[in-house]
């Protein structure tokens, strides 16, 4: 029975053994094979390693044989290929409220899905944490948290943190405040990770960056129906959502008539999606947009980025704030 239990044994330490130290360019050869058992107080033949990969094989791993650049076993068709796991990992570095502990160790994790040398390959391309990371370790208890009360359809309450000047220290100070809310959709928009919720004094969203909530617990209460303070009557929908509001400024979603220069059609694609109207303007070099927005000043600010070269059509609220947006710009450079 004991040899009996090393055998499956055998067969488990081959597959951890490849899947943590081979790939295409760094084969395992039998003999590595063999001394790794051999560690393990596991003593066998070369042809039963033959053996052991072949059924491993026939259980549907994609183990190769390979002669160069060394000859040797490797373990292909990893979950994730090494151009996913590079996405993975930018995306982790570039998160600015992912703490820089929780940045290591996500990078780690995320190396344990490669081999080894493909690990070592990937950090050594990652810099290190970008200054502007925040340093909330009750991140990823928050999100777990709203998830949890997302699903149950129940309030939340939590501390939220802001940042403003001391002019008796000449310095910074942290101002607390509480909510309660009913908690919708987690959105990543602006490189910042936000909820969507309604303040339980009022009938509309607010948006809360997670990274500036502290002390989040679920209470008893049974979250207000998204139904009533949104277009969704069938359920929040998070996507819609976070592609009509910009800079997650909340107000009310309005039909937007845009005439743009022909130079900004990736920028409009790419915000407001391929399914917008878009026709020929009467000037050659223009195009009208017909969509949807949030109007708010997350908006006018997106717009002024383009200066001249899109004139909001409609709706004239809309106009007349970004009047008075470059009104306020002129004064104060004149």
């Amino acid at each position: 029975m004991a040899d009996k239990g090393k055998g499956k044994l055998k067969l488990l330490y081959i597959l951890q053994y490849l899947q943590q130290h081979s790939d295409e360019n760094n084969p395992v050869s039998t003999e590595t094979l063999m001394e790794m058992l051999r560690e393990k107080g596991i003593e066998c033949e070369r042809k039963s390693i033959y053996s052991d990969v072949q059924t491993m094989r026939d259980a549907g791993f994609d183990i190769l044989r390979v002669k160069a650049p060394a000859n040797g076993y490797c373990l292909t068709g990893r979950t994730f290929e090494l151009p996913e796991l590079r996405l993975l990992m930018d995306a982790v570095q570039a998160a600015s409220f992912i703490t820089p502990k929780k940045t290591e160790d996500l990078l780690d994790k995320i190396g344990t899905l490669s081999s080894a040398p493909q690990a070592k390959q990937l950090r050594t391309v990652i810099g290190t944490p970008h200054k502007s990371k925040y340093a909330n370790e009750e991140i990823y208890y928050n999100i777990d948290t709203i998830d949890r009360a997302i699903a149950l359809g129940k309030k939340i309450r939590f501390r939220y943190v802001k940042r403003q000047l001391d002019n008796q220290k000449c310095g910074i100070k942290l101002k607390e405040k509480e909510f309660t809310v009913s908690p919708y959709a987690l959105i990543w928009s602006d490189d910042q990770y936000y909820l969507v919720s309604n303040h339980e004094k009022y009938d509309n969203l607010m948006h809360t960056r997670i990274d500036r909530m502290k002390g989040v617990q679920i209470i008893a209460r049974s979250a207000r129906p998204a139904s009533e303070v949104s277009p969704y009557p069938n359920g929040f929908d998070a996507a819609d959502y976070a592609a009509k509001v910009f800079h997650m400024f909340s107000g009310e979603v309005e039909p937007l008539e845009l005439r743009c220069h022909s130079s900004l059609l990736e920028e409009i694609l790419d915000r407001f999606g391929t399914d917008v109207s878009i026709t020929k303007a009467r000037h050659a070099d223009d195009f009208t947009v017909q969509t949807e927005g949030v109007v708010s000043d997350g908006l006018v600010s997106w717009l002024m980025q383009f200066s001249s070269r899109i004139e909001v059509l409609q709706p004239q609220s809309l106009r007349e704030k970004l009047r008075e947006r470059a009104g306020e710009i002129f004064a104060l450079y004149e």
